[in-house]
């Protein structure tokens, strides 16, 4: 992992000028949570001259663009490919110590040529190292082994590497308390009740449960062998440096029983499997966290909302949680 740049200005890009990313930028910008952040504003200039004077900005894209709310066009999409490459740039140079993205339309920036799936996957050829997706939500911590791949090729990337790089990031996301004001480190063991797993884990360790892939988690190879196999032996290796590691569990009741405090993260093998409960359950407040990279970059769960872009509906928790998270990131990794 690189040294942090010795700054503390978070780049804050605008995402898909005709979703709600610039509105909840602007809304939270607005809050008196926003007065002592040190951020930087990247977005279309015409909406950066709508920005309270004391905002500090860098435009992008060209001068006369303006957004439809709810309208995305080519013109948009290349805005937030502009502005995320202009971000990255500046962590590089050690203008800016980490990222906060606002949501961009995959599907826009495809039809303009971008050759990723993600901002994650972006961030990580522009800056180097192997990414992992990560969450953090008011109730809830997750971290994704795999996620933007087709379910059918799943269980053939769970080899002990991409474990071990999921189990790292649920050590590093379990201190991280996404609501604002929350201490570093206060996150770990701090909802346990029923605590059947943890016994005998130091205080210190985080508790993380692993989702089986199959029903049941295989059930002992009856429904899958996956677990059996080779899943299970890479966690069982695993758990000599990761003390709180468990086994596969199964999935229906994983996150039931990381509410009630048994886990201090889990960790969910593919996409879907761990944003649906962490969505149904955190929405509003949830955080998108890209670990693995030199920099840090987070963003809020949500989309791009075209929807709602302009309507006055949308929130900016989320966003603010970002913010939220992103310092605690950097002040976890600036600790000796």
């Amino acid at each position: 992992m690189s040294k942090l740049p010795n700054t503390t200005k978070l780049a804050l890009t605008c995402g898909d000028p005709a979703g709600v990313g610039p509105e909840v930028i602007a809304s939270w910008l607005a809050s008196p949570a926003a007065v002592s952040q040190d951020v930087v504003v990247i977005g279309p200039p015409r909406w950066l001259e709508s920005l309270p004077a004391g905002v500090r900005k860098i435009a992008v894209g060209l001068e006369d663009f303006s957004a439809t709310p709810g309208a995305p066009d080519a013109d948009g999409a290349l805005v937030a490919w502009a502005a995320i490459e202009r971000a990255a740039e500046g962590c590089r140079q050690g203008e800016f110590c980490g990222v906060v993205t606002g949501p961009i339309s995959k599907e826009r920036l495809a039809k303009i040529g971008y050759p990723f799936p993600g901002q994650t996957e972006f961030f990580a050829a522009r800056w180097g190292g192997e990414p992992v997706m990560a969450f953090a939500g008011g109730r809830l911590r997750v971290v994704l082994a795999t996620w933007h791949i087709p379910l059918h090729e799943v269980g053939g990337r769970l080899g002990p590497h991409l474990l071990h790089r999921a189990a790292q990031a649920a050590t590093e996301i379990a201190r991280i308390d996404c609501r604002a004001g929350a201490p570093v480190h206060a996150a770990i063991g701090a909802n346990a009740v029923n605590d059947r797993w943890g016994q005998g884990i130091p205080p210190d360790k985080p508790r993380i449960g692993v989702c089986g892939l199959n029903p049941h988690a295989g059930e002992g190879g009856l429904l899958g062998y996956e677990e059996r196999d080779f899943i299970d032996p890479a966690l069982d290796h695993l758990r000599t440096e990761f003390a709180g590691l468990s086994r596969c569990q199964p999935a229906d009741t994983i996150f039931a029983r990381a509410l009630q405090g048994e886990f201090d993260v889990v960790i969910a093998l593919y996409h879907d499997q761990g944003l649906a409960p962490l969505k149904t359950i955190d929405f509003d407040e949830s955080v998108n966290v890209t670990l693995g990279l030199p920099f840090v970059r987070t963003s809020p769960d949500h989309g791009t909302g075209f929807g709602i872009a302009g309507k006055g509906v949308a929130r900016a928790t989320s966003f603010a949680n970002a913010v939220t998270v992103a310092r605690q990131l950097i002040a976890a990794r600036a600790e000796p």
